[in-house]
């Protein structure tokens, strides 16, 4: 008991100083959460606890939740050919450039999988900052084709530690394919039902609310699809992204639900998440040989990786443009926590392997959003008026 009221008054403690100590230093509240936890399991205060880490991953998955509150399908299958394509070869020369360095550095396959990660979950952070500027939008839109492609690989990369590459590895990728032709079924079918009962949605979601229904709607929604995804034994990630994707394509007439839900993340779900992703690194990994040097080269290489193939968009987004969107999308944080997470429960990696992708993660998204508030500090980005 004493154990577990320590760690409620840590987090609490965590959790209110982080913004404060963020002004003061100018530094990120993502960062400054993680290194404090890492700091709070050194001094004893945090220890592993069930229900946090439980917690913890509901923070994640709300994460994920968030990330997909960002896409409107819609807007999606109405891409243009020309930003598909672009999309897709900008994935693509992140995943041939990775082969490359891996095979010519001789590093493991699991490189191949980490590296070009992309996740648009802490892209909302930077709107949150920002604000809608050019190189943010295209970020997200060019991030979102990134991002399915990485929880689809994360999905099979679960099934394949988890079931080798027999029957049931390949039963797996059947039934993630059968969950993208059901979520567009469901899709074209709420799409007909709204068109001949455009009531419905203010009905479920009423305009003046006073039981908030609308959370309470979006987050049975956020549940019964995790359910779907541990029924279906897929990667729960997936069901929250989707589920986050559902709400904001069909319930675009409620404008303060996406603020509303953000608040509510960013107040206490994420920070905890955070915390917990320091926790999961101690200090002392810190001392081991080569562990720092090898963290930072992978920094170096992901960010880099990232800036050569954003030159796709450099007659977009003009060169201050590609090194933010660059930047923006060199913080995969909680994928290559997932995976590395996956690997090391599967015995594919080691304990020093997995010290270096959770560092290399965490000085990811303190160095690109250092740098990110650097760039704009000079040169401030253009908000996008609409």
């Amino acid at each position: 008991m004493s154990n577990e009221i320590a760690i409620i008054l840590t987090l609490s403690a965590i959790i209110f100083i982080s913004p404060l100590i963020s002004k003061i230093s100018k530094i990120p509240t993502i960062p400054i959460e993680i290194t404090l936890g890492s700091i709070a399991l050194a001094l004893g205060f945090i220890h592993h606890n069930h229900t946090f880490t439980l917690v913890a991953e509901l923070g994640f998955l709300y994460l994920m939740f968030l990330a997909g509150l960002e896409v409107n399908l819609r807007q999606v299958l109405n891409f243009s050919k020309d930003m598909i394509q672009k999309g897709l070869i900008y994935v693509s020369l992140l995943y041939i450039i990775t082969l490359i360095f891996t095979y010519y550095f001789e590093l493991a396959n699991i490189f191949v999988v980490t590296m070009p990660l992309i996740s648009i979950g802490l892209l909302a952070t930077l709107k949150k900052d920002y604000g809608e500027t050019s190189w943010i939008n295209m970020a997200i839109t060019i991030g979102i084709i990134g991002e399915i492609v990485s929880i689809v690989i994360l999905t099979v990369l679960s099934a394949k530690l988890e079931h080798g590459l027999g029957a049931e590895f390949y039963e797996t990728l059947i039934l993630l394919l059968l969950v993208f032709i059901g979520v567009y079924l469901i899709y074209k079918l709420m799409h007909n039902l709204i068109w001949w009962y455009p009531g419905i949605k203010t009905y479920l979601m009423p305009k003046y609310d006073k039981y908030e229904q609308d959370i309470r709607l979006s987050m049975a929604i956020f549940f019964v699809f995790i359910s779907i995804m541990l029924y279906l034994n897929l990667e729960v990630a997936l069901g929250a992204f989707i589920a986050g994707v559902f709400i904001n394509t069909f319930f675009q007439h409620n404008t303060k639900l996406p603020h509303k839900l953000e608040h509510m993340g960013f107040g206490w779900l994420l920070p905890i998440f955070f915390i917990w992703v320091g926790t999961t690194f101690e200090l002392s990994a810190l001392l081991k040989p080569s562990l720092v040097t090898t963290a930072l080269l992978i920094t170096l290489a992901m960010i880099v990786l990232r800036i050569v193939s954003s030159m796709l968009f450099i007659k977009d987004l003009k060169l201050k443009g590609v090194i933010l969107f660059a930047l923006s999308h060199s913080m995969p944080l909680t994928l290559i926590v997932a995976v590395a997470t996956l690997a090391l429960n599967a015995n594919s990696i080691t304990n020093f392997y997995y010290y270096v992708f959770i560092l290399s993660a965490i000085l990811e998204v303190i160095v690109s959003m250092v740098l990110i508030k650097i760039i704009n500090l000079i040169s401030p980005s253009k908000v996008i008026n609409k």
